[in-house]
């Protein structure tokens, strides 16, 4: 009988919102972890952090802590700029690493980064697209892999936060939030991106000026599908993400759940809705961290990969560009090796 594997010892980097919720569930939820060493660029965040988790300690440099001898494999949430740096000391130290979109801020350095990868040989880049491992994503997925409805021709978005700070831009509406639609569809729909374009409706008036808030997004594939992303960050509501396929056998909706309609006795009627993405997708992140770690106790990752990565890198800089432009921008990707 071979030995069990020994516990994983994690380096979680950037511990705002969600380094912070990876790094308690990291610790309190997912078995065979134990985190040894959390960084971030404001020391005290990551002092207060590391003390709520036992035989944590903090380290200020993010590459020595990704070189630390008690540091087997890496989660990244720093801000998106600090990414390349640091995946690529993953790479070179050759461990596993778990980063938070974007893999990077640009197409030239993404892709570099794939190259970099493909040339130890391994797969060691996951990037949290963290969808990939929500139930209903993966349902959805297996019925049109089943051709349970028949040919998918069109996929319909919805994608609604009850607010984001004020520098929260139309660019950044794209960079930051519609990313998570373009993985979707590229998950579903198992192809590329290959133009994008955005419209403009009457902006709400929590936008600041110059912002543009609704959009609606439009993303062509390879073979000629379309699908459309109502983006809407300023709804004063609450976090709202459904998604809707429509084939020529029938269509199938998910996210409903988190609108259930109930009506009452006294004439009313209504439901709950979740307060934001953490609560909505908490099952989806449990499973996407307890996948990796059972991956990285192997030495490999379980997930959206570097190309992933990469590729809704590229089609987000179109979507930005369509932002400023107003025009309909073709996605610039090189060709999968």
């Amino acid at each position: 009988m071979s030995e069990p594997l020994a516990d994983l010892r994690v380096a979680v980097l950037g511990v705002g919102l969600m380094g912070s919720y990876h790094a308690q569930a990291l610790a309190t939820r997912v078995k065979g972890v134990t985190v040894t060493v959390i960084n971030d660029f404001f020391e005290p965040k990551a002092q207060e952090v590391a003390a709520a988790i036992p035989g944590a300690r903090v380290v200020t440099d993010p590459i020595e802590a990704i070189n630390a001898e008690d540091v087997d494999a890496v989660v990244i949430a720093t801000p998106g700029k600090a990414h390349e740096d640091q995946v690529r000391a993953c790479l070179q130290r050759g461990i596993p690493v778990l980063c938070e979109k974007p893999l990077t801020t640009d197409i030239a350095s993404a892709y570099q980064l794939v190259q970099d990868e493909l040339a130890t040989g391994r797969t060691l880049i996951q990037v949290g697209f963290m969808r990939r491992f929500d139930a209903e994503y993966v349902q959805l997925r297996e019925l049109i892999a089943s051709g349970g409805l028949g040919n998918p021709l069109i996929v319909h978005c919805t994608h609604r936060n009850p607010d984001v700070p004020p520098h929260f831009d139309s660019e950044m509406m794209i960079r930051d939030s519609v990313v998570h639609e373009v993985d979707a569809v590229r998950f579903l729909l198992d192809e590329e991106i290959t133009a994008v374009s955005v419209l403009k409706p009457t902006p709400t008036s929590s936008a600041p000026a110059g912002f543009h808030d609704p959009m609606i997004v439009i993303l062509e594939t390879e073979s000629g599908r379309i699908a459309t992303d109502e983006i809407f960050v300023r709804t004063g509501v609450a976090y709202e993400v459904r998604t809707e396929v429509v084939g020529e056998k029938g269509t199938a909706t998910i996210g409903l759940d988190q609108n259930l309609i109930r009506t009452g006795t006294d004439g009313r009627w209504g439901g709950q809705i979740s307060p934001g993405f953490v609560q909505r997708f908490d099952g989806a992140y449990h499973t996407e961290l307890q996948r990796w770690a059972d991956a990285a106790r192997r030495g490999t990752v379980d997930g959206p990969g570097a190309w992933d990565g990469y590729a809704a890198v590229a089609v987000c800089e179109a979507g930005a560009e369509a932002v400023r432009t107003g025009q309909r921008v073709e996605v610039a990707m090189a060709k999968r090796s």
